[in-house]
């Protein structure tokens, strides 16, 4: 009995670390998803801002007679 009991013991720490591994795992690919997201929008916005910029740049220029 003291052998069935141990092998359980064992299989249900087993199963805990593993459901565990997968709970932060699922956590973490989460997350850095997330930060992709908001990684990539702040770029958007970046690259927006630096052609509303230039833009208003080559209109300046443009009104001024430069071109």
């Amino acid at each position: 009995m003291g052998t069935d009991s141990t092998q359980n013991n064992v299989d249900n720490l087993n199963n805990v670390i593993h459901e565990d591994c997968r709970h932060f795992r699922n956590k973490k690919k989460a997350y850095l998803k997330a930060k992709i997201e908001e990684l990539e929008t702040n770029s958007k916005i970046k690259i927006l801002g630096t052609c509303i910029r230039a833009s208003m740049t080559l209109r300046r220029v443009t009104i001024l007679g430069l071109i």
